[in-house]
């Protein structure tokens, strides 16, 4: 669909042209929501009520009420995902509703919302929830650069800076010692990668060719590992060189969806983003990516992901657009990028053989325990 990207400054115009795409079924709009909401699966029953919205036949007043009601609320650490789930089960194990969120005019839609919320979480607005968020983290913000007379929005704080000195480089001098590109949960996604085809490996699939954008130098990750770094709400949202060497293709922007995870919701309560989850999802949504080539331990992707509601993948200015001609020098812990308000994560590539395990040594940590909940209510355990 060829369609003139038109400025949308509120939330009233916003609702006030879905409803008139819906009223002229601009490009189908009406009938791919009507086939959406006529085909919504089943919530599972031990769903939390908090994030449950029946999109059962719904109608466009529905849509527009709910977009709202979405603009009007605002997150904190525990229930940042709330209204992402909600919108999710339009979409939930319904290939009528991931149509709807990913062909245009709908994916249109999207765009045009999270570019709003974006302007939002841009503005002085923004700064109360701000406030809130640092009230919340307590003493967790002695870690963080607080700009002269505060930060101006919830998107400067929320990509916040670290003070130096305050996440060492492990094995610095070291460049077989592989670090955490964020503060991230670590899961093993695959170590036996096929290039062209998602074929099942360990019920996995991943097209490591279409994570990096049919780049040439994705051969070289055949047969390798993946990993996956995932970042939590309450963390610190930049992402660093988890290798030294030369970076010698880049792109911060690979098109790709707002939403569209056909079971989001599972992903999320699930916990657990590795072995046994379908990574080929991960294909079509914003992200960027960066091939490293060491000296000798070949060459190492990452592939920064914008889950939900990621309107882009913000590299540093040198990183943005690399390639083999104009190769930049990179040090293990230099900043790369940073994201802003939404679900993401990290994806890292290796080659064959040069990755196989995580290996901790003794008495280093593996992991931080959670008190035993008590409540009905389960904790959500994903990222922003």
């Amino acid at each position: 669909m060829n369609q003139e990207k038109v400025e949308i400054n509120s939330i009233d115009q916003f609702t006030e042209l879905i409803a008139a795409w819906y009223k002229e079924n601009y490009h189908g709009f009406a009938d791919k929501y009507k086939a959406a909401v006529k085909n919504i699966q089943p919530i599972p029953p031990d769903t939390d009520p908090d994030v449950m919205y029946d999109w059962k036949d719904a109608t466009i007043e529905d849509l527009c009420n709910f977009f709202q009601a979405w603009y009007a609320w605002n997150p904190d650490l525990t229930t940042g995902l709330e209204y992402i789930q909600k919108f999710s089960w339009l979409y939930y194990k319904n290939e009528a509703g991931l149509e709807f969120v990913s062909t245009d005019p709908g994916n249109l839609m999207t765009f045009y919302y999270v570019e709003l919320d974006g302007q939002k979480m841009d503005s002085p607005a923004s700064k109360e929830l701000v406030a809130k968020w640092m009230n919340e983290l307590g003493s967790k913000m002695d870690d963080y650069i607080i700009p002269e007379g505060g930060y101006v929005s919830f998107n400067q704080f929320f990509t916040r800076e670290l003070k130096e000195g305050k996440r060492p480089i492990s094995g610095v001098d070291d460049d077989s010692v592989v670090v955490s590109p964020a503060d991230a949960v670590i899961n093993m996604i695959e170590d036996n990668l096929s290039i062209d085809t998602p074929i099942n490996v360990k019920t996995q699939k991943l097209n490591v060719r279409q994570l990096l954008n049919q780049s040439e130098l994705a051969v070289h990750f055949e047969g390798g590992t993946a990993v996956s770094c995932i970042l939590m709400p309450n963390v610190y949202h930049r992402y660093h060189a988890p290798v030294s060497g030369l970076v010698v293709e880049s792109d911060e922007d690979v098109a790709g969806n707002y939403f569209g995870i056909d079971n989001f919701p599972e992903l999320i309560n699930g916990g657990n983003v590795g072995y046994g989850y379908d990574y080929s999802v991960f294909e079509h949504f914003r992200r960027g990516y960066m091939i490293i080539k060491t000296e000798k331990y070949g060459y190492v992707a990452m592939i920064p992901v914008g889950l939900n509601t990621i309107g882009s993948v913000i590299f540093e200015e040198k990183f943005k657009k690399v390639t083999p001609e104009n190769a930049v020098e990179i040090r293990k812990g230099d900043e790369v990028g940073y994201f802003q308000y939404g679900g993401s994560l990290n994806i890292l590539l290796f080659e064959k053989g040069c990755f196989p395990a995580i290996r901790i040594p003794q008495r280093q940590i593996i992991g931080t325990l959670e008190e035993k909940e008590t409540a009905d209510k389960p904790k959500l355990q994903f990222s922003f």
